[in-house]
């Protein structure tokens, strides 16, 4: 019986014996929620903007994808760092930059008969769903498969960029070719952001100390945005194939 016991408590150690972080999902949790509500406020303000004074619209957001790129890598080795203090209010700012960014993105969804404000809501609760199930299974994952679904998942979305970067450029000289990779594009990120959401639980304990929850939050955001983003792409992709 102690022969046993013994076993069970070795194997419980070298599980754990890895993580760095044991409690920083636990702590960077509130400040991903926060960060998705400051994006719904950029959301709200942007939507503002477009109503009341769309031509100064454009430069606006020019302006904030600028600004997200800079606060990104700024907040991100701050907060790596451990320094939190710092992080927080760029981090908070970022969040609502992000927001604004997605203006355009939320308006045509908005405006697509197909999808609208229950398309919003689809792609919310596909992302909360997404993190309930993430939550429950990814901590859970032994060694073989964290690594190998880190590894599948990371190397999918550098593959998906890729394509992307060939729909923006190709979409130029070849007209056609945006619209009819827009649905590989939006299936494929949507499939490859709810396998981050499980790599986050498998990952950010292994990767992060407690103290630098806000990186591990970071990490987390933009996980979640993402899978929003691609889940509402796909769900105006589908709409405008089904009024072909």
């Amino acid at each position: 019986m102690s022969t046993s016991s013994n076993f069970r408590d070795a194997i419980r150690e070298a599980q754990t014996s890895a993580l760095v972080g044991p409690s920083v999902v636990r702590r960077a949790l509130p400040f991903v929620g926060g960060g998705l509500v400051l994006t719904s406020v950029g959301v709200y303000g942007g939507l503002g903007v477009l109503g009341s004074n769309p031509s100064l619209f454009m430069p606006l957001w020019i302006g904030s994808i600028v600004l997200q790129l800079v606060l990104f890598f700024v907040a991100q080795g701050i907060a790596s760092r451990g320094n939190n203090a710092t992080a927080l209010p760029l981090l908070a700012l970022y969040g609502l930059v992000t927001g604004f960014s997605l203006t355009g993105l939320i308006s045509l969804a908005l405006r697509n008969p197909g999808v609208g404000l229950s398309g919003l809501g689809i792609a919310a609760l596909g992302c909360g769903l997404t993190f309930i199930l993430a939550s429950i299974f990814g901590q859970k994952m032994s060694e073989s498969t964290g690594q190998a679904l880190t590894q599948t998942v990371t190397l999918g979305i550098f593959a998906l960029f890729l394509v992307m970067l060939v729909q923006l450029i190709g979409g130029i000289f070849i007209p056609g070719l945006a619209n009819g990779l827009e649905l590989l594009i939006a299936g494929a990120g949507t499939v490859l952001f709810i396998g981050a959401a499980f790599v986050d639980f498998y990952t950010l304990p292994r990767t992060y100390r407690d103290d630098q929850y806000l990186a591990a939050a970071l990490s987390m955001y933009l996980t979640y945005i993402n899978l929003f983003i691609f889940i509402l792409r796909f769900l105006i992709a589908i709409s405008g194939n089904s009024r072909d």
